[in-house]
């Protein structure tokens, strides 16, 4: 016996052909749907962040450097060595200001007196290194006055220059002793100069 093919399929070939397509595109929308979802898993959005304003960073204060504690500590401790004090007397007003001015440059401490009284005054006050004396004054010429300085304990080793205008009074002072220069009228500057600067070393600065 044979049977007839499409007389068997007859009944269900109209169904088939029906479901066969419907469930190709129900497969295919699913798939679709599938990828939407994949796509979105993958890549989430990128949350936008508020941009923060950031101070401006300061430049770096620069470095001083500081003396070493010791080398401070060491020169603070050295004491600074006066200038020699040198003590003129005469009584002309022109000679000490000349005399004052020439010492005085050369960096000396100067005290003026107009007489052999005021240089006694001022012996007593203060320690000089040198004493440069005229002769011929009033109220106490420089003989007297050399006299007295070395006639005293406290002033014997001060250095005397002498200083004169007459020839009697230059002869006259070679009879003194322990003086350490004579000059006359009107003296070298140079000279008078290293004399005392000489002179100036053989006293200590200051008494005890």
């Amino acid at each position: 016996m044979f049977f007839d093919l499409p007389d068997l399929l007859g009944p269900y070939l109209l169904p088939l052909l029906i479901a066969v397509p419907l469930a190709i595109v129900v497969f295919i929308i699913s798939t679709r749907r599938g990828d939407d979802r994949d796509v979105g898993a993958q890549a989430p959005a990128t949350p936008i962040r508020p941009v923060v304003p950031q101070a401006p960073v300061a430049s770096p204060s620069p470095v001083v450097a500081a003396t070493p504690a010791p080398l401070a500590a060491a020169a603070a401790a050295e004491p600074v060595k006066p200038a020699p004090a040198v003590l003129l007397v005469d009584d002309s007003a022109v000679a000490r200001a000349k005399l004052g001015k020439l010492f005085e440059g050369a960096g000396y401490r100067v005290t003026l007196a107009k007489d052999g009284l005021e240089a006694l005054e001022r012996l007593a006050e203060t320690h000089f290194s040198v004493m440069v004396t005229d002769l011929e004054m009033p109220n106490k010429d420089g003989f007297e006055l050399i006299a007295d300085v070395q006639g005293s304990l406290a002033t014997e080793d001060l250095p005397i220059i002498a200083i004169t205008g007459h020839d009697e009074m230059q002869a006259r002072v070679h009879q003194v002793q322990g003086l350490y220069g004579i000059f006359k009228k009107p003296w070298n500057d140079r000279e008078l100069l290293k004399r005392v600067e000489t002179l100036a070393s053989l006293r200590p600065a200051a008494s005890q």
